[in-house]
Parts: C-alpha cells; sequence; structure tokens
C-alpha cells in the first residue's frame, strides 16, 4: 500500500472551512513548469488564487491536481495546480489557514510504537481463546 499525503486532503478541508465560514479561500501557489496559470500574474514565481466558489468554475481539487476556470483582466482561463505546488490556503479576511513546506510532504517520523523494541515478538500473550 502506497503512503497518500495528507496535503490534498488539508487543502480542502481549509477550503470547505473557508466557504462554510463566509470566508474568500485564497490558495497560494508555487508557480514552475507543472503549474498551468496566467504567466502576466506571477510574482517572484508565486501566485495567490481566489478560489471562492463565484469567482471559479468547475473547481476539482484531486489528491494529485486542483483544477478550475478563472478570469484573469476579464479574460478566461483554465488552471491547473500540482497539489505539491501549493504553499498555502487560507482565508482572505482574517488570514487563517494552513501554509505548507516546499515539495512532496515527507512521511512522518515512526512513532514510538513504531520502533523495533516495541514490537511484539509473537501475538500469543495478546491473544485470548475464548471458548
Amino acid at each position: 500500500m502506497s503512503d497518500l499525503s495528507t496535503r490534498p486532503y488539508l487543502i480542502r478541508a481549509i477550503y470547505e472551512w473557508c466557504v462554510d465560514s463566509s470566508f474568500t479561500p485564497y490558495l497560494a501557489v508555487r508557480v514552475d513548469a507543472n503549474t498551468v496559470v496566467p504567466s502576466a500574474h506571477v510574482k517572484d514565481g508565486q501566485i495567490v488564487l481566489n478560489l471562492n466558489p463565484g469567482a471559479v468554475h468547475n473547481l476539482e481539487m484531486g489528491n494529485e491536481m486542483i483544477t478550475c476556470k478563472g478570469r484573469f483582466g476579464g479574460a478566461p482561463f483554465n488552471l491547473m495546480v500540482p497539489v505539491v505546488a501549493v504553499a498555502g490556503i487560507f482565508a482572505k479576511e482574517n488570514g487563517q489557514g494552513l501554509m505548507f513546506q516546499p515539495g512532496e510532504p515527507q512521511p512522518p517520523p515512526a512513532s514510538v510504537g513504531d520502533n523495533e523494541f516495541n514490537k511484539p515478538k509473537s501475538l500469543k500473550p495478546y491473544l485470548k481463546i475464548v471458548k
């Protein structure tokens, strides 16, 4: 089984919280070759997108890619943002949200219960026989 990134789930959760709270969800994006956004609006390799339901159409927030249709300077534009390019998502009105480290998030460190010293050698002491 592959490890799923928590990033797309957290992005969707903050987006829903913004919309449910009547806040404007803003998506901060690090622009690279895999990011399709209007280059005229990119500043210092980043762009901030307004994802308010009234500002974009056909918003799809998948585990790998975020896509929608938006308008920039009155001209329509199809946006494609890889989830790993998302720098953060936050509410315009109060700045609350989440910021992410660059690139693909690393898996969490092993917890105390995951090291070899804490793993049982056998399950026999933990099994209870019921008749």
